[in-house]
């Protein structure tokens, strides 16, 4: 009787259908969620944001789990190591995409160890000058830049940061020596920028918006394609003369490489499905953050060529975190 157990179970294991049978049972236990960022602000509300919505469509628990450090690859690698049962997920940034090229070992390889399965949403960023610095143009800042080479300066929320990123690509970009000022985070860099210690910032647009209507900074444009319509008569970059200047917050789901297919074909189907509810959308708004749900390989797609785009920014501006 045993033995006959034995065959059946082995039977049941690699009948057709098997691998798929499996993943619809899935999940039975709560789901991990690793934020690789301090809690707050907008990484904080996409993460819960996509979080609610895989609960409500896998009815099964979604556990935030916030693990800052070391740029993100502290969280990030915890997920590259974890078992590929999806009950560990991830939700990364930019800096997904630029520690490879910054971190001499930030402890794992996005591509090799990591398995995309959506995008979820993008912020607009803005650049943004203390009134005092005498611009209100793009053209007005590299005119003024190159006048005086070496004496402005443009604050971000760290070495490798995607604001600081977003600098440099403007230095290359307009052939102008503009100086790099590093802070422990972009909230210190808005505090230095409204105080003068700082002429410029690149910042999302909720985080400026009222410190814009109280005249205490003014915007000049917009890094993305379009405008927003937040501030419809801030211009893009392009519109401003520099095209090519185009620099914008990201999140995305992961989870480690090895995943099955059908659970990523899952976890994929339920974040397409709760962004494109108008709850998620209203609440992304918040944040300024529009849902960008995308296919499997539209992310691994996107994450590549992001992943060229910032590590020609940083290799360009010699930019290196041991």
């Amino acid at each position: 009787m045993r033995a006959a157990l034995i065959c059946t179970a082995v039977s049941l294991l690699v009948a057709p259908g098997a691998g798929i049978a499996q993943g619809e049972r899935y999940p039975s236990k709560p789901i991990r969620f690793v934020l690789p960022f301090p809690a707050g602000g907008a990484t904080d509300l996409v993460g819960r944001t996509v979080a609610e919505k895989l609960q409500e469509g896998l009815r099964h628990p979604v556990v935030l789990d916030f693990r800052p450090g070391a740029g993100g690859n502290l969280g990030t690698s915890i997920v590259a190591k974890s078992a590929p049962d999806g009950y560990t997920l991830l939700l990364c940034s930019p800096t997904l995409a630029i520690s490879p090229s910054i971190y001499k070992n930030p402890g794992y390889d996005p591509l090799r160890d990591l398995a995309p399965i959506s995008l979820a949403a993008t912020i607009p960023t803005l650049v943004v000058v203390h009134p005092s610095v005498p611009v209100r143009t793009v053209r007005d800042l590299i005119q003024l830049a190159r006048k005086s080479p070496g004496k402005l300066n443009f604050g971000s929320g760290g070495v490798g940061s995607s604001n600081h990123l977003a600098g440099e690509l403007f230095k290359s970009l307009a052939k102008v020596n503009i100086v790099h000022v590093p802070y422990k985070g972009t909230s210190m860099a808005m505090f230095a920028l409204i105080t003068g210690e700082t002429d410029m910032v690149t910042i999302s647009p909720p985080a400026a918006l009222p410190l814009l209507r109280e005249g205490k900074l003014r915007a000049i444009a917009v890094l993305r394609k379009e405008r927003i319509a937040a501030l419809p008569e801030v211009p893009t970059s392009a519109e401003s003369g520099l095209p090519g200047w185009e620099v914008n917050t990201w999140y995305g789901v992961l989870t480690v490489a090895g995943t099955p297919r059908e659970i990523i074909a899952q976890l994929n189907a339920e974040i397409v499905k709760g962004l494109g509810s108008s709850d998620a959308r209203k609440r992304l708004a918040v944040a300024g953050a529009e849902p960008r749900p995308s296919t499997p390989a539209e992310f691994t797609a996107f994450l590549k060529s992001e992943m060229e785009r910032l590590g020609r920014i940083v290799r360009d501006a010699g930019i290196r975190v041991e």
